[in-house]
C-alpha cells in the first residue's frame, strides 16, 4: 500500500493527498457502450476520455464552494445523476465541503424507481439535491409531486458553477458520516446505513489485502454506483489505491453482456465484479466467436457477489471464457451487505473452490451432513475467510445461542467495517447493531450485527445458505428459496428468472414465480408441459407440493439494482393479484389433498 493511502486520517484527506500528488495520474474514465468494444465492427470507436486526479480534485472543490454557501456541514446531499460521469465529482465535493452524500437512482419514470428516489429525499431529510441538466427537469418534477419543492435542486454540469478557489477545507473525524447508503430493499423497504470515515477506510484496506489490489490495478465494471458494491468497490476502490478506474453504464451491459468483458479486455482492466446472473448473462449470450476474440488473461480478480454464487456459473463462466486466457482461479465468490460497508468475505485464488455438497434432508433440519449418491442433495462455494477487520459467528436466531462449525444458523459480525447504524432509526439500529448472543456480557468491543443471512463455517471458510427471512417452513422442515429457484431452472432452456416464496395464512403454501422465453405457436401446448414439470421437480427434490406454479414474460421478477430477487416484493404482487402470467397452474386443498384447477392463461 502507498504511503498517501497509509497515512490518510479520513477519507477526505485521502482524496485531497491524491488531488495534490497525483495530479496527473489517470484517475478513471467513463465509457459510452459503443466504446466498450474494440476493432472495425464496432465503428473504431474513440476510448472514453480519461480524468486526472487533479481534474477530479478542481471540479470537487468548485461542486464543493457552492455547497458551503450559507449550507452547514453535516447536511444531506441527495445525488441524482444516474450513472452518468457528472456523479464522481459531485460526491467527491459532497466530501471536500463537509456535507454528507446519498447516493440515489435518478427518476425513470417508473413507479417503482420514483417511488424509492422519494422515499430517499424523505428519510434522509435531504437539504439539496445534485443532479446534471438531463435529469434535472425530472428530479424537479418528482421533488415537486412528493410536496418537497423547497429542496434546492442544482445540476452540476453547468458552467461556472462554484469557484475552486473560495474552497475551505472542512474539519473531519474518522468518526463522523462518510455517507448514507441506501440499502437495496430486497426484504424490507431500503434503509440508509451510516457509513463514516472510519468505516470505509477500514473496509477499503481489507478489499486491497483480499484482492491484493495496488496503485497499478485497473478497475472497472458497471455496476450502479448507487449500489454498495458499485459505489465502493468499483468507483472509490481505485480512488482509495489512487489507481485508475474504467466505468461502463449499467444499460450498455443490460443491451449487450459482451461490451462488459469487452471492456476488460480493451482497457486492461484486472479488477472487476458483478451478482452472479450477470456471469450467468455472458455465458447465454456471449457467442463463441466473440469469446474468441477476446483477450482475458489480464483479468487478475473476477469478483462474483451481491447475491447466491452458484457453482454451476462459475464452471460454466470458466469454460467458456478459457479460449479468452480467462485462468479459472481468477474467480473470486465473496459476501457483503451494505451495513458492513461492503465485503464480508472474500474467497482466494483457487482454480476451484471447495464446494460442499451436503443432503437436503439434513439441510432442512439446519444441519450440515455430507451428501450420498442417492439421496436429494445441495452444493455451496465457500465465499471466502472474513476479512480480518470482522468477528463472526453462527447463531440460532430464536434462541440466540451460539453454534459450532457445521451448523446453520444466522450470520452474526462484528468490528471496524461495520456501520454504526441506519439513519434516524435509533430502536432497529440497537435491534440489529448490538446484538449479543445467549450468555455474553456487553463490553467494549459492542455487539453484533444481525445481517439477517443464514449460513455456516467449515475449516475457516463461510458458506451462506440463504436470507432468514425468506426461509420457507413447510411441514416442520425449513427451504430455502434459492435451492428450489436454482433447480426449477435447470428443467428448460426457455426458462430465465425465477422467484419462490410462501403463502397462506400458515404460510405454508409455496409459490413458483417462473419467467419463459416465447415458445412459438406451440406455447398452448407447452406451457402447461413446463409448469407441470416445475411441480414434479419440486416433489421429487425437496418433498414438498407447489400450490401455484406462474409461468410469466421475462423482466417480470422483481430484481434490486444489484441483482438480488426481490421475494418480499414478488409475494406482494402475488398477494395483490397484480402478476399476469402466460400459464398457471393451481392446486387447492381438499380435506388436506391437492386437487388440481383447470390452467389459467392471459
Amino acid at each position: 500500500m502507498g504511503v498517501v493511502v497509509a497515512g490518510a486520517a479520513d477519507f477526505t484527506d485521502l482524496l485531497l493527498r491524491h488531488g495534490e500528488e497525483l495530479v496527473d495520474r489517470e484517475a478513471y474514465r467513463f465509457i459510452r457502450g459503443e466504446e466498450a468494444g474494440p476493432g472495425p465492427a464496432d465503428g473504431e470507436p474513440s476510448p472514453g476520455v480519461p480524468v486526472s486526479y487533479g481534474e477530479l480534485d478542481r471540479a470537487a472543490k468548485g461542486i464543493a464552494s457552492w455547497l458551503q454557501q450559507g449550507r452547514p456541514a453535516g447536511q444531506r446531499v441527495v445525488l441524482c445523476h444516474g450513472d452518468s460521469a457528472g456523479f464522481i465529482p459531485a460526491f467527491v465535493g459532497c466530501l471536500y465541503a463537509g456535507a454528507i452524500p446519498v447516493p440515489a437512482p435518478a427518476p425513470s419514470g417508473t413507479r417503482q424507481a420514483d417511488e424509492r428516489l422519494a422515499g430517499i429525499l424523505k428519510d434522509a431529510a435531504a437539504g439539496c439535491v445534485l443532479t446534471d441538466s438531463a435529469h434535472g427537469p425530472m428530479v424537479s418534477q418528482l421533488l415537486a409531486s412528493a410536496g418537497q419543492s423547497h429542496i434546492p435542486c442544482l445540476a452540476t454540469d453547468r458552467p461556472n458553477l462554484g469557484d475552486p478557489e473560495a474552497w475551505v477545507r472542512p474539519a473531519a473525524r474518522p468518526d463522523e458520516p462518510a455517507f448514507l447508503q441506501y440499502t437495496s430493499g430486497s426484504v424490507s423497504e431500503p434503509k440508509g446505513v451510516v457509513v463514516s470515515h472510519a468505516n470505509l477506510l477500514a473496509n477499503q484496506r481489507a478489499i486491497q489485502r483480499s484482492l491484493a489490489t495496488t496503485e497499478h490495478s485497473r478497475i472497472g465494471g458497471w455496476l450502479p454506483f448507487h449500489h454498495d458494491m458499485g459505489l465502493i468497490g468499483q468507483l472509490l476502490h481505485p480512488l482509495f489505491l489512487g489507481a485508475s478506474g474504467v466505468l461502463l453504464p449499467p444499460l450498455a451491459f443490460a443491451q449487450r453482456p459482451v461490451r462488459w468483458l469487452q471492456m476488460i479486455d480493451r482497457y486492461g482492466v484486472t479488477v472487476s465484479g458483478a451478482p452472479d446472473f450477470a456471469y450467468q448473462l455472458c455465458v447465454r449470450r456471449v457467442t463463441e466467436e466473440q469469446a474468441a476474440a477476446l483477450d482475458l488473461s489480464r483479468w487478475e480478480a473476477a469478483v462474483s457477489g451481491a447475491e447466491p454464487v452458484r457453482a454451476e456459473t462459475l464452471d460454466a463462466f470458466a469454460a467458456r471464457f478459457a479460449v479468452a486466457g480467462l485462468r479459472p482461479e481468477v474467480l473470486r465468490p465473496a459476501y457483503g451487505m451494505a451495513e458492513a460497508t461492503l465485503a464480508v468475505a472474500v474467497g482466494g485464488p483457487h482454480p476451484r473452490p471447495a464446494r460442499r455438497t451436503v443432503d437436503a434432508a439434513a439441510l432442512a433440519q439446519n444441519r450440515v451432513v455430507p451428501a450420498t449418491s442417492d439421496r436429494p442433495s445441495r452444493t455451496f462455494v465457500p465465499v471466502g475467510r472474513v476479512i480480518d477487520e470482522l468477528e463472526t459467528v453462527i447463531v440460532e436466531p430464536d434462541s440466540l445461542r451460539r453454534l459450532p462449525d457445521g451448523q446453520v444458523g444466522e450470520i452474526w459480525v462484528r468490528g471496524s467495517s461495520v456501520a454504526r447504524g441506519y439513519w434516524n432509526r435509533v430502536r432497529e439500529s440497537v435491534e440489529l447493531f448490538q446484538a449479543l448472543p445467549a450468555g455474553a456480557v456487553a463490553d467494549d468491543t459492542g455487539g453484533f450485527l444481525r445481517t439477517g443471512d443464514l449460513g455456516f463455517l467449515d475449516n475457516g471458510e463461510l458458506f451462506v445458505a440463504g436470507r432468514l427471512k425468506e426461509v420457507l417452513v413447510v411441514a416442520g422442515r425449513n427451504l430455502h428459496p434459492q435451492d428450489i429457484e436454482q433447480q426449477v431452472q435447470k428443467l428448460s432452456v426457455l426458462f430465465g428468472a425465477g422467484t419462490a416464496f410462501a403463502v397462506g395464512a400458515d404460510q405454508d403454501q409455496v409459490v413458483v414465480v417462473q419467467e419463459v422465453r416465447a415458445t412459438g405457436q406451440d406455447s398452448d401446448e407447452e406451457l402447461p408441459t413446463l409448469a407441470g414439470a416445475v411441480r414434479r421437480c419440486v416433489a421429487e427434490e425437496f418433498g414438498v407440493s407447489v400450490e401455484h406454479v406462474l409461468l410469466v414474460r421475462p423482466g417480470t421478477v422483481r430484481r434490486t439494482t444489484s441483482g438480488k430477487l426481490r421475494r418480499t416484493a414478488m409475494r406482494q404482487l402475488f398477494l395483490a393479484g397484480r402478476i399476469k402470467p402466460l400459464h398457471a397452474m393451481v392446486v387447492r386443498r381438499e380435506n388436506d389433498r391437492l386437487v388440481g384447477e383447470p390452467a389459467l392463461s392471459d
